[in-house]
């Protein structure tokens, strides 16, 4: 199907790598060849559980059995929605007591931001550099990155950037400051992990000066750093908490969570302040309930962080400078761009799916499922380092 895949669909790149799909399960992608491929990457961060696990599928399946989508949010009470609803509530830290599900990660940025302005009156976010939020025209404001950002100005204004782990920037935070939105650990940069208490020390200033705490955790949220949430890593409940990609195990979903008293705000004045058609569809918050559940009755959070030090001992040499990261959300770090790119690619020629970070072009990002076993880390850790073998240096 190469010729009407580059004919019809549209393109995000002049070299997309084009594989094409038969079928998938558990931590393997196969070819229409019937290769199997050991996926490092999990959709980029989406696949928690791995490809159609059998949980997530069954709930899937019991859900179409009964009804799809039925009418916009919030109107009728369907019962997938809120019992994850009330998960994230039994699951999350006082103040944040209520969830307003849509449709992907950059939908519940987008949420996230207006439920600020409209709770403290003021039109100034604070972002980070280097950081990546989505894509959408209000997610794409508060990027760091002006390189991708510079084609579709004019963007929403108000936005300033401060540096990650730069304590001197807080002063940046001031009485005209809606909200402070980061990245738990910033994801596109590189993987790089808050410092020395740092989102403590920004939501203690967010605090002084009224303004709200937004921290995103569409990659490092749902037990991917061994925890359910990663801001539970760093002792800082933000005031809104953003999360998607691996909440549906595979399925299209967001989420942003906040207080009773801040969700009310949506409500009126005006009413619909955030409306969706989709968000909240019964399936697949059915299979993000299922996903969750899996992830937090079974030991997958706590073998995350042993996984990780599995992966941290198998990929040393030379040419891999550092590995940045938390749990199975790390990025390992050669010594040029094009090394990685070397890796990367040749990788997928010998049955290993490794790929890129938006920002760091030195980094080989490994995130793949929670599920993937010692086993597997091992073969596809083996393949990095024979490929890196391979490189003159």
């Amino acid at each position: 199907m190469k010729d009407q895949f580059f004919k019809y669909q549209a393109q995000t790149s002049p070299f997309p790598l084009a594989m094409e799909i038969s079928h998938a399960k558990g931590s393997y992608i196969y070819d229409t060849n019937n290769k199997a491929y050991l996926d490092f990457v999990a959709g980029v961060s989406a696949c928690s559980l791995g490809h159609c696990h059998p949980k997530v599928i069954n709930a899937i399946k019991d859900q179409i059995d009964k009804y799809m989508h039925v009418m916009v949010y919030g109107e009728y009470i369907q019962k997938p929605a809120v019992d994850l609803a009330e998960f994230f509530a039994s699951h999350t830290p006082e103040p944040l007591e209520q969830t307003y599900l849509v449709n992907s990660g950059t939908e519940a940025i987008e949420g996230a931001l207006k439920l600020a302005k409209r709770a403290t009156g003021r039109s100034e976010i604070i972002a980070a550099k280097h950081a990546y939020h989505g894509n959408t025209m209000g997610s794409m404001s508060v990027m760091g990155y002006e390189d991708r950002k510079q084609a579709y100005r004019p963007l929403v204004p108000g936005t300033k950037l401060i540096t990650f782990n730069n304590e001197a920037d807080l002063k940046e935070i001031t009485i005209k400051t809606a909200a402070v939105i980061l990245e738990t650990i910033q994801g596109g940069a590189g993987f790089i992990e808050p410092k020395d208490d740092y989102l403590t020390k920004v939501k203690a200033r967010c605090e002084t000066v009224g303004a709200l705490l937004i921290l995103d955790e569409i990659q490092p949220g749902i037990g991917r750093t061994g925890k359910l949430f990663g801001f539970e890593n760093y002792n800082c409940t933000p005031d809104i908490l953003v999360t998607g990609k691996g909440l549906g195990g595979g399925m299209p979903i967001g989420a942003f969570t906040a207080s009773t008293k801040l969700m009310s705000l949506l409500k009126e004045d005006p009413k619909m302040g955030h409306i969706t058609t989709f968000g909240g569809h019964p399936v697949i918050a059915a299979a993000a309930l299922a996903t969750l559940k899996e992830i937090t009755e079974t030991n997958l959070m706590a073998e995350a962080l042993e996984k990780e030090q599995l992966i941290r001992h198998l990929l040393q040499h030379p040419l891999i400078t550092e590995i940045r990261g938390r749990g199975l959300m790390l990025a390992a770090l050669t010594t040029s761009e094009d090394i990685t790119n070397q890796v990367i690619l040749e990788a997928q020629n010998q049955g290993l799916i490794a790929f890129w970070l938006l920002f760091e072009p030195r980094a080989i990002r490994i995130t793949p499922p929670l599920t993937i076993s010692n086993k597997e880390i091992e073969a596809g850790c083996k393949i990095l380092i024979d490929i890196l073998n391979t490189i003159k240096h």
